[in-house]
């Protein structure tokens, strides 16, 4: 907090700065000025919280600062200090707002409780300017989220949808004259990731700066209002209510607008005109399936209605499905052949090329039904070991998604590349699992653990797999670091740490149902495993 001293005579400035207890009032700066003109100067730059004046100076009065301060610089505090007991010069400090007026000579006490009332009348109003502050900041926070709900009650609330349009012509946001609408939604590519990068990663900043361009065109004339559409996942809605406008010539305008700003262009969804509001639904349905159903092998639209998304005439020659391809991805992933793979992602995409039509419904629908055909060949091969092979390549699957079936751009390129590494990591995972499955160390771990409470033996378990018992006691010590009967002793305490738990058991029995004939040698195997005898183990997990 900053005070200012002010008066002709330095020995009074002086004074004031020794009588006062700056510090007790937090008070860190101290500035001086000789005059009220060069007073205005330093209020003006530093903005003091508090004002110590002298009432009579050679250049600038106090009356004149004083009426300067309550004009311009009203929340400065400013306290009187004058060697004239004129009643007039007190009733001039009430009118604009002083705090105190103190007779020279200044007494100590008098001054410090001056500048403390002056101090806590300005923190007071600090706290409140600050609380106003924030408010508004919360209003204006609030105030284009409440439109954007309201206008996106029209759309997805039928039952509310004309309360909430009397509340937009209240506002002032539609017209009381509209009575029929076209929507269009603009295109958002949540995937396109260049693009975000420039707004911080911010999705949401990106929208408010779509909608504010969109709106630079449609309100100037009243035409509609672009808004954050907030009934299903990120849209951005316009409701146009000047029906007789070439809609296409003003996309042209809002991309051209868009493309200076961000470098990119966005595709609009545009439907049929219908009442306002009750053709809103319908209307947002008919702009969503144009988007769904727009043909990306044509870059240069950008304007889609249903009748422009009309499938191209192929000839009459079907679109491409993946009915068409099955048989060939499933041989090429029991290859393993990465050639033969390739072969097969790009036979597809080849086909798409060819018959002149891709829509994003279309990329919806084969990604569905790729990721099917993998699961099914996942289970038909694999069997119960399905599911964790199914999981790892999902995951996998976050690391290479697929390419966005309505982003911004299409490229076929990369949507062959995604298909190849889907069929890439499909055969390695089933080539891995399988090579597994023959290792017969799976089946020898498996077998101990159906078998641990008899009396196991290297020489036994060989002559069983129809391997050497040099063979066996490698692999442990290969893949588990520890020899055979190492394992086959902490397979056994596991399972005593599980009957443990049963307070019915009795040690003996313990020790013979996991395999061990001799109590103590059991409990000596089990303390040397575990840090702790198995009375001390049972203790410890049953209070």
């Amino acid at each position: 907090m900053k005070a200012l001293i002010v008066d002709d005579e330095a020995r009074v400035r002086k004074a004031v700065r020794l009588l006062v207890d700056w510090d007790a009032h937090q008070i860190g700066e101290i500035l001086e000025a000789g005059n009220g003109n060069e007073a205005i100067g330093l209020i003006r730059k530093e903005k003091p919280a508090l004002v110590i004046m002298d009432m009579m100076m050679e250049s600038g009065s106090g009356i004149e600062l004083m009426a300067w301060v309550n004009e311009f610089a009203g929340n400065t505090k400013f306290i009187v200090v004058s060697g004239h007991n004129d009643f007039d010069f007190v009733r001039q400090t009430v009118r604009h707002g002083g705090i105190d007026y103190i007779l020279k000579p200044i007494e100590p006490e008098m001054i410090n409780n001056a500048v403390s009332k002056a101090v806590a009348a300005w923190r007071s109003e600090e706290e409140e300017r600050s609380h106003r502050q924030k408010q508004s900041i919360r209003l204006n926070e609030i105030r284009p989220i409440y439109g954007e709900k309201l206008l996106s009650a029209l759309i997805d609330d039928p039952i509310n949808a004309e309360a909430s349009l009397r509340r937009l012509w209240d506002d002032g946001v539609i017209p009381h004259t509209a009575k029929a609408s076209r929507l269009i939604l603009v295109q958002t590519d949540p995937g396109n990731n260049p693009l975000i990068k420039r707004f911080g990663g911010d999705s949401e900043l990106l929208y408010y700066a779509i909608v504010n361009i969109c709106n630079e065109f449609l309100q100037l004339q009243s035409k509609g209002i672009a808004f954050r559409y907030w009934g299903g996942p990120p849209e951005i809605a316009i409701i146009l209510w000047d029906v007789q406008e070439s809609v296409a010539e003003l996309i042209n305008r809002i991309n051209q607008g868009i493309y200076m700003t961000l470098q990119f262009r966005m595709h609009f969804g545009i439907s049929s005109v219908g009442a306002l509001p009750g053709g809103l639904p319908a209307e947002r349905a008919e702009a969503a399936e144009a988007l769904l159903r727009r043909n990306l092998l044509r870059h240069e639209d950008y304007c889609h209605s249903p009748s422009s998304s009309e499938p191209a005439d192929t000839g009459n020659e079907p679109p491409i499905i993946f009915a068409d391809v099955q048989e060939e991805w499933r041989m090429a992933v029991i290859s393993g052949n990465p050639e033969v793979l390739s072969a097969a992602a790009q036979h597809w995409t080849r086909e798409l090329s060819r018959r002149g039509v891709v829509t994003p419904e279309m990329l919806n629908s084969w990604k569905a039904d790729a990721l099917l055909f993998r699961s099914r060949l996942v289970r038909e091969a694999l069997g119960a070991q399905a599911d964790s092979a199914l999981a790892e390549l999902e995951r996998a699957d976050t690391l290479t998604p697929a390419p966005l079936p309505s982003g911004y751009s299409f490229s076929l390129f990369a949507w062959r590349d995604w298909s190849f590494a889907l069929l890439q990591r499909l055969s390695q995972e089933l080539t891995a699992r399988a090579v597994k499955e023959r290792n017969p160390m799976t089946e020898i771990v498996k077998y101990i653990e159906q078998n641990y409470p008899s009396d196991l033996s290297l020489q036994e378990v060989a002559g069983k797999f129809y391997v050497s018992r040099e063979y066996i006691s490698r692999k442990f010590k290969q893949e588990y670091g520890i020899n055979f009967s190492d394992y086959i002793g902490s397979v056994r305490i596991d399972k005593a740490k599980l009957l443990l738990q049963n307070p019915n058991l009795k040690l003996s029995q313990i020790s013979e149902m996991v395999g061990f004939h001799d109590v103590k040698y059991f409990s000596k195997v089990f303390k040397k495993q575990v840090g702790l005898s198995p009375k001390d183990y049972r203790a410890q997990i049953i209070p």
